[in-house]
């Protein structure tokens, strides 16, 4: 904070505040607000009602942070500035989900604040996970593997790409999470769409399958993409053009994994998947980045994607996940959660990568 000239961070119900405090507050019109100054001790600012949830939180519990309950009826924005100091220039920096009715609410309260983000301070600190943190992603990863495992080994032909979504969000809990967050469930034509929602297209042999799934195991995400091909028939692999951008798309996040280690770029990641699906004739169909950073949200600092020069460093966790995409045919992506350690890229997730030819029977 004092690096950053920040007199305090004004923290909202997020992330962040989960991170800080271990509370996963609710999030609506009632302000809930961390207030950390540079130069006093921290106060939690909570409604009355939920102060006993906050009380019951790992970070709050042990009376580090003061809990101020404020009543029904006040103005709980009034109850901020007197934890701030009163000589101006005050420079605050609040939490990047923080509700803009909260922000102006806080800025009629404070005039003549300069007003920034916190993730300023709070990003490069949340990006580099701890050992405790490591091995919640880790457990997270392994459960989402499971739960794949089982859904392309089920039934899918001739089910709804709905159904089978809702078989992957029951499966991911059963196999350890503790929500589902998400489930694209992408057949045939619709694996070219990065980010299809689930149908009523009724899955069938011959075609592609493209599944990328993920939820939340102790406060930690999880997100995994693996695309197979539905036989036709007992033993009938895909048609050459699929294998070809499949076989592309796994060298180019080999490529892109192989590269991982501290110092290095995230643009360069990026790049290293780039270049071999580039080199294949198929770089213009590889239309994301290559990936995002993950931990108590599924998509945080750090993103691995061209004009990003930071460097990797030991500890920061993020997606791998190049794909091509041909509109109106399939398309392809393989995902995996990577740890940067010492030694290089580790993969969190354990999946197998190689084409899968299932029957779906």
């Amino acid at each position: 904070m004092g690096e950053a000239g920040a007199t305090a961070l004004l923290v909202g119900v997020g992330p962040e505040l989960e991170w800080l405090t271990g509370y996963a507050a609710h999030g609506n019109e009632r302000l809930n607000l961390l207030v950390i100054p540079a130069a006093a001790e921290p106060v939690y600012i909570s409604p009355r009602l939920e102060a006993p949830a906050a009380l019951a939180a790992a970070g709050l519990a042990d009376g580090r942070v003061r809990i101020e309950a404020w009543e029904e009826t006040d103005d709980p924005f009034l109850h901020v500035p007197s934890h701030l100091p009163p000589q101006a220039p005050l420079r605050l920096l609040v939490s990047d989900g923080l509700r803009a009715a909260f922000v102006l609410g806080l800025q009629a309260v404070l005039p003549g604040a300069s007003w920034g983000l916190a993730s300023s301070v709070l990003g490069p600190l949340r990006r580099v996970k701890d050992g405790d943190e490591i091995a919640l992603l880790r457990a997270a990863a392994h459960a989402a593997d499971r739960a794949m495992e089982r859904i392309v080994r089920g039934p899918l032909v001739g089910r709804t790409e709905v159904a089978v979504a809702r078989d992957v969000r029951d499966t991911l809990v059963d196999e350890g999470h503790d929500t589902a967050e998400f489930a694209i469930v992408a057949s045939g034509p619709n694996s070219a769409s990065p980010h299809h929602e689930p149908s009523d297209r009724v899955i069938g042999p011959g075609e592609p399958l493209l599944l990328d799934i993920g939820g939340r195991r102790a406060g930690y995400s999880s997100d995994i993409t693996r695309t197979v091909w539905i036989e036709a028939e007992a033993g009938r692999g895909p048609e050459a053009a699929f294998r070809t951008i499949y076989e592309l798309t796994a060298a180019g996040q080999a490529a892109a994994r192989a590269a991982v280690r501290p110092g290095v770029a995230f643009e360069a990641l990026d790049a290293a998947a780039r270049e071999v699906i580039a080199a294949g004739g198929f770089g213009e169909r590889f239309i994301h980045r290559l990936g995002h950073g993950i931990g108590l949200e599924v998509h945080e600092e750090p993103y691995a994607v061209a004009g990003n020069s930071e460097p990797a460093v030991a500890g920061n966790t993020f997606s791998c996940e190049p794909g091509i995409y041909l509109e109106g045919r399939y398309g392809v992506r393989i995902e995996d959660i990577v740890l940067c350690t010492e030694d290089g890229g580790e993969s969190l997730n354990e999946a197998p990568r190689e084409l899968r030819v299932v029957s779906g029977r």
